[in-house]
Formats: structure tokens, sequence, C-alpha cells
């Protein structure tokens, strides 16, 4: 089967997602299936759906920004996770926040106030950053043909809650390249080498038991839509009893 872009819309209605709140997106384009219009249709599906509401999808660029290589450019450092995170980076209207490692990218309402201030975030996901704004006003996550072993925003939970062994002990060396052209230091405190996310698929039963995250489908692929406050509330608990509880399978 072939999906329009307005199948697409109505997936994410029969989802449950809020046109008017906020959305975080992290998405595999090969789990939806054939799409007429390729990947910019994916993408018009999730914009038009949420063109009263505020679309955020990352922009990571931890992959090809390390100590080694320590600039990000806000307009020509590629996003690493995802062909799709990419195109919508470029699109007209849309705005990506100044963090040297976790950028994400938002359009809609209140995308560049929502994004402002991630220079002065010293941790991939630090409080009163995006990542906690999300949690602040209770955005939504939809995980498009990826499990919670994909969720950053549960990153941030670690950080906020003092999971053990999630964030290094000294800063490295980081600067970012804004809109204006002028090159910001952002020394950064980074996720800790032996920390990963694949322990994060463990919180999906209680998730779904919980009712912090319902399964339906976008196209063909599975599609995971979480409150993000309820997420956090949650895990925060497991933290709370066993600082270590996600460094282990």
């Amino acid at each position: 089967m072939t999906y329009t872009k307005n199948d697409l819309i109505g997936h994410l209605g029969a989802l449950g997602v809020n046109p008017k709140g906020t959305l975080m997106v992290h998405l595999s384009y090969k789990a939806v299936g054939e799409v007429d219009g390729r990947g910019d249709a994916v993408l018009d599906a999730l914009t038009e759906y949420m063109r009263q509401g505020l679309l955020v999808l990352p922009c990571h660029t931890w992959e090809n920004v390390n100590p080694k290589n320590p600039v990000m450019d806000v307009l020509y450092t590629p996003s690493c996770v995802g062909a799709l995170t990419e195109l919508f980076r470029k699109r007209q209207g849309v705005v990506r926040s100044l963090h040297p490692t976790h950028s994400l990218a938002a359009a809609g309402i209140d995308a560049a106030e929502f994004l402002r201030g991630e220079e002065h975030i010293r941790t991939p996901c630090g409080k009163h950053g995006v990542y906690h704004k999300l949690s602040e006003r209770r955005a939504q996550i939809l995980l498009i043909g990826v499990n919670l072993t994909r969720c950053t925003f549960i990153h941030g939970i670690e950080e906020w809650h003092g999971a053990v062994g999630s964030i290094s002990h000294k800063p490295s060396d980081y600067f970012v390249v804004g809109y204006n052209g002028l090159r910001l230091h952002t020394p950064q405190y980074r996720h800790c080498a032996r920390l990963g996310s694949e322990t994060f698929g463990k919180l999906e039963p209680e998730a779904l038991r919980q009712s912090v995250m319902l399964i339906k489908r976008f196209g063909n692929a599975g599609a995971r839509l979480i409150d993000a406050a309820a997420l956090e509330e949650m895990t925060a608990a497991f933290i709370r009893s066993d600082p270590e509880y996600l460094l282990r399978h």
C-alpha cells in the first residue's frame, strides 16, 4: 500500500496527537512504508497537522561534533539522526537550537522562543533546556518505527533526577556558530561512554500499564505516543529507588 499525506494526517488524529500542543518526533522513515511524495510528504503531514501547535524534531550532531572536531555550525553542520531530520531543519520556517551536540529543530507556534538559550546549556539535555521544557509544557513524544531506546528525553530524566554515571565529571570545550555567524564557547559535560539508551526499552511494560504510552500505527510503522511529563514522573520513581536502574538490562 502507498500512503498519502492525508492518510498520515488521519493516523496522527487516530493516535490522539494534540494538534495545538507540542509534539516531539523520533522516526524511522523506512518503517513507515511507501509514501506518495516520500520524505517530504511525511514532513508535510506532521507540519500541517501541527500548524496550530509546535512540531519538534532532533537534529543532533554528537556523531560529527566531538572533542577532535568541537564546532557546530547551526546552518551547515548536518544532523546525524536520520535523513528526515536533516530535510526538516532546512525547511522554510524551521528554527534550530544552538546546542553543540543535541540541537533540536522546531516549526510552529513559539518555535524560536522554545529553542532560545540552548547555547547556555552545559549538558546534552540539561535542566531548563528544551528537553526539560517538553516536560514542563506536558508535550507529547511520538516514536514512529522506533521504541524507547531512541527516546533522548529519557537521558534528560537521568540528568534531572541524579542517575548514577549519566554525565562526565569534567567538561570538554565545544563551540557553536549561530545564525549571526558569531562563534560562542559552550563547554559541555558529556554523556559518559558507558551510558547508552539500549536499556530504556525495559520501561515500556510499565509505561503501557500506567497509560503513559499507547501504541498504534503511522503508515506501516508502530507508533508510540507518550506523555512526556508522565514518563518523567514514572522513570524518576525508578531512579529514586535505584540510581543505577537504567545502567542495567
